[in-house]
């Protein structure tokens, strides 16, 4: 079967320029990728044969052969160019071809921005990490805070770009704006990041001179920033575009907020729940009474204790705990009694305590049932 025409092929004009043959290819590959094609059989062959055309119509000296001679310029198809030098096989140089559409075929998927000359000469800026301790008392009321970001701005001279004035940058003479030069060592063809731009594949002639070309300056900035109701340690608020500013022009980053909540001297907190541990006197515990404790709303609230309350007794205070982050009601707060053993005796009291002691003997029924079960543990272990 006679090959196309190599023109025909890539859907070029015979005398497209260099520039026009590979806007040709590239829509040409996009267009027929196997990837892209997986319900036509044929899309392999005809993607092959693209390939193949514009292996030879992007060489100076293979495309004048071609215009010349057609495709009996090739012995074998891509073989010796009469006059010229030898050709490669359909495939011999794919991935060297291949590379210059892949930025088109897959620039999306990996979430870069392509430039001028297929890439990108702008850069998103990193994002940043800010730590913010805030008080108990503010996770429970939300509050607005204003933090300072030490991050990189834009340049106002240049406007981001890096240039004097906000002129635009231009196309690397070196790698024409690809950002990458190829080099032949023996068979094989190597790859490298163009040393004139730095992969960039555009330069500036007349770099601005408060950022030195980079389009961004270091720079402490205020932020306010609203810290809601409900917060715990590990919260993470994202503040989008408030991070580091993008490279010539580029989107910023984001900047997220870690929040930390410092430990209370009266609270402990779980989740949307608070607990108090509250001492309260043996006469109370054992009479019962009434104590006052505090609230996190800065209240107070007055607590009954049954009579013969041991330590460890809990009682709840509904919804005066912590209010869920994104709604959902608040918590409850858990007072946790403390029975306290009176220091510092005066004679009196101790002889008023002994005596208290020799008169309840038959009040302390967990002691009773305690040291009556050591007894009989003693008595098995003795045999």
């Amino acid at each position: 079967m006679a090959k196309r025409d190599y023109y025909e092929v890539l859907g070029a004009a015979r005398g497209a320029s260099a520039e026009e043959l590979k806007k040709a290819y590239r829509t040409k590959a996009k267009e027929l990728h196997p990837d892209r094609n997986s319900d036509n059989p044929k899309a392999e062959d005809q993607f092959k044969e693209v390939n193949e055309a514009y292996e030879v119509l992007k060489d100076a000296d293979k495309k004048a052969a071609y215009d010349r001679y057609g495709h009996a310029a090739f012995d074998g198809g891509m073989g010796q160019a009469r006059g010229g030098r030898p050709g490669q096989g359909g495939n011999g140089d794919f991935a060297s071809a291949f590379s210059d559409v892949f930025e088109d075929l897959f620039g999306d998927f990996m979430g870069g921005q392509r430039g001028g000359g297929g890439r990108s000469r702008a850069q998103r800026g990193s994002d940043l990490r800010y730590n913010l301790r805030v008080s108990l008392e503010e996770a429970f009321a939300g509050i607005q805070k204003t933090i300072n970001v030490p991050a990189s701005v834009a340049c106002e001279p240049c406007r981001g770009s890096g240039a004097e004035g906000g002129a635009e940058p231009i196309t690397c003479p070196t790698c024409s704006g690809m950002g990458k030069v190829r080099a032949q060592q023996g068979f094989f063809t190597v790859e490298r990041t163009c040393p004139t731009c730095n992969g960039m594949g555009q330069t500036i002639k007349n770099p601005c001179k408060k950022c030195a070309g980079a389009g961004r300056v270091e720079q402490e900035r205020a932020l306010s920033v609203n810290i809601p109701a409900g917060v715990e340690t590990g919260t993470r608020i994202r503040l989008a575009g408030e991070g580091e500013a993008g490279l010539r022009g580029g989107p910023a980053g984001d900047l997220y907020i870690f929040i930390e909540v410092r430990e209370h001297a009266i609270f402990q907190r779980e989740g949307v729940h608070l607990f108090c541990r509250v001492p309260v006197t043996m006469a109370t515990a054992a009479l019962g009474g009434e104590v006052e404790v505090p609230t996190i709303d800065g209240g107070k609230s007055r607590v009954k204790v049954p009579g013969g309350s041991q330590t460890g007794k809990q009682m709840r205070l509904r919804s005066k705990g912590m209010p869920a982050l994104r709604g959902g009601g608040v918590g409850d707060m858990l007072i946790e009694l403390a029975v306290e053993t009176p220091v510092n005796l005066t004679s009196r009291q101790k002889e008023m305590l002994r005596e208290f002691e020799k008169m309840s003997e038959d009040n302390n029924p967990e002691g009773r049932s305690f040291f009556s079960k050591v007894k009989t543990f003693w008595d098995v272990m003795k045999g």
